[in-house]
């Protein structure tokens, strides 16, 4: 699937009171209900739920929206989210479960327990092998970042099948192709491995085995690994939306690798989880895992990873926490491990705005959490210099955060400077500090946009003199502002429109085709966006020259964009194809202005 995080950065009705009570808790809780509904309403989010928890209990649940645009049916605290890759810090709570009881090892070649398939041995694992522990900690040298699911009519493979990328499996095949425990690569391939090797060493449905010894005795009432849900589960489902609005096909995905991304849940039950590790580092808990080997799921292993879990800070200010992303739907939780806070958010859409770090901040601070990200940073601006009108139009456009990873810059109307476009939608007003240099009127962080000799607009650097500065290339003006014209190289339009459809189609059509770059191939195995159905029919803008500016998309070098309008059921668009030097397409945009 697309996944990208900003680095710049409707019914909206609430059910169920705070469990907590007190004036100033419900003018707290009143408080974040408005904070919530005005953030949702800014990035058009159908539905919110969330859990705080505080003392080591579930001090507040709250429920925003709908759960879809057709029943407009109210999210409650008990509709069930996918929870994507928070998938892996629960499901590593059975495998190190297996540990304890002598089934499984951390630190044993995985092989000796796989019986229905095996990692393939080659070069890189001849002197370090595939571990548990590595497999857990994304060390182990496996590929496959994450994955896109299935249409729910849609053939879907068995896990075998995924592991070898055989069809109708739409990865790649997961294999090692670094040494083993050299480097640290996220990996739900890895986490694909581990769910193997529990089915073999337990005989058991993974789904049925995570529920006896990890979900049920937590008490996750609303949990299950089943994929797709039963269908008493699945009328409490909420609809899953992609970044642009559009609905998923028939509501959601189906996940077979459920232990990298197959759990549905509710935050409600994720604070369940959270304060079950919490409460059994304390030594109490319900003895899904020891206190010793919890305090093993939260050491570090490599580069931030624990045993499944993302881990920072020491002592009484470690912390623990993961995202998710499937198809539709993001979540995010975090916790303290000694402080007896946290919090669970997720929501029916894939939104890759500050939305969701906005939430965290504001419950972090209104709740006084300990040890979490700092409560109160001043913005880098608040009173704008007023700048021409026309260099703020020459600043907009798009901008290549990392690999993967745009942005948009449009001048705000009064002048007073640039808004961070995200998928489209506003995210983080940016307000003029000079005539080049903006800071945000919410945090510290500033950016500056940089030139070339002839004065063109190459990028922006973040974070401008700070140790941290990082640099994000243009990558476009805005296709909006573009009129269109005669292509001049109509043979080249004849190969990028050949190669779109490709990638818009996916499976043999894109392996077969001549020109499409090889890491694309791989990333849009199962398909693209819908709107690349209207690519050939669409309206030559221009070209960006972004050679030697260091844009890269999915492992090729950038060298060429070319900007598109296309006609599409949802109105005009506008198709950004990346161009290798050799004229490969090796990645696409599609976007609103």
């Amino acid at each position: 699937m697309r996944c990208s995080r900003s680095a710049f950065l409707l019914c909206l009705g609430c059910s169920l009171t705070p469990l907590a009570t007190g004036t100033a808790q419900t003018a707290r809780v009143d408080s974040l209900d408005a904070f919530v509904k005005a953030q949702m309403a800014q990035r058009h989010i159908r539905g919110l739920s969330l859990a705080i928890i505080q003392d080591g209990k579930i001090a507040v649940a709250r429920a925003y929206g709908v759960v879809d645009d057709s029943s407009k049916a109210p999210v409650t605290t008990t509709t069930l989210f996918q929870a994507g890759s928070i998938s892996k810090p629960v499901s590593a709570l059975g495998a190190l479960h297996l540990v304890e009881a002598g089934t499984l090892s951390l630190d044993a070649d995985v092989n000796t327990k796989l019986t229905s398939w095996k990692v393939p041995d080659n070069q890189f694992t001849s002197t370090e092998k595939v571990t548990l522990r590595r497999l857990l900690s994304h060390n182990a040298g496996l590929t496959v970042h994450g994955f896109p699911g299935y249409d729910v009519a849609a053939r879907v493979p068995t896990l075998v099948q995924v592991l070898d990328g055989a069809p109708p499996a739409n990865t790649a095949p997961i294999r090692v192709d670094t040494t083993p425990g050299a480097i640290w690569r996220y990996s739900g391939g890895g986490f694909t491995v581990m769910q193997q090797m529990v089915i073999d060493v337990t005989g058991q449905p993974f789904a049925k085995f995570l529920q006896k010894t990890v979900l049920g005795p937590i008490g996750m009432t609303n949990s299950s690994f089943q994929q797709p849900p039963p269908n008493d589960l699945a009328v409490r489902t909420a609809a899953g939306y992609y970044a642009d609005g559009t609905p998923v096909r028939g509501r959601w995905h189906v996940y077979p690798e459920i232990a990298a991304a197959g759990l549905w849940t509710t935050p409600t039950d994720l604070a369940k989880w959270a304060i079950e590790v919490q409460e059994t580092l304390a030594g109490r808990g319900h003895a899904v895992i020891s206190p010793a080997m919890a305090r093993q799921y939260l050491t570090e292993q490599k580069d931030g990873s624990g045993l499944g879990v993302g881990v920072q800070g020491t002592g009484a200010n470690l912390r623990f926490s993961h995202g998710g992303r499937d198809e539709g739907f993001d979540a995010f939780v975090i916790a303290g491990a000694e402080t007896g806070d946290g919090m669970a958010i997720m929501i029916n859409a894939n939104d890759n705005s500050r939305m969701v770090p906005r939430i965290q901040g504001y419950i972090e601070r209104a709740w006084t959490f300990k040890g979490m990200s700092p409560a109160n940073t001043a913005p880098s601006a608040t009173a704008p210099m007023r700048i021409d009108r026309g260099r703020l139009s020459k600043y907009a456009g798009y901008y290549e955060a990392s690999e993967n990873n745009m942005v948009g810059l449009v001048a705000n109307p009064d002048g007073s400077g640039l808004q961070v476009l995200v998928d489209g939608l506003p995210d983080e007003k940016l307000l003029a500090m000079d005539s080049a240099t903006f800071g945000s009127n919410e945090r510290a962080f500033r950016v500056r946009i940089t030139t070339d000799a002839r004065g063109t607009v190459t990028g922006v650097t973040l974070r401008p003199g700070e140790p941290r500065e990082a640099r994000a290339p243009r990558v476009a003006p805005l296709p909006s502002t573009l009129q269109p014209h005669a292509d001049p190289d109509p043979a080249l339009a004849t190969r990028v429109s050949a190669a779109i459809a490709a990638i818009h189609q996916g499976g043999d059509a894109l392996a077969n085709a001549a020109d499409v770059a090889p890491g694309a191939k791989k990333d849009f195995a199962g398909g693209a966006n819908a709107a690349l159905g209207s690519a050939a029919t669409a309206t030559y803008l221009g070209d960006e020259d972004v050679t030697g500016r260091g844009v890269r998309r999915h492992g090729g070098e950038v060298a060429r964009v070319r900007l598109y309008r296309l006609q599409t059921e949802a109105g005009p668009r506008y198709l950004l194809a990346y161009l290798t030097a050799a004229g490969a397409v090796t990645d696409y945009d599609v976007v609103a202005r």
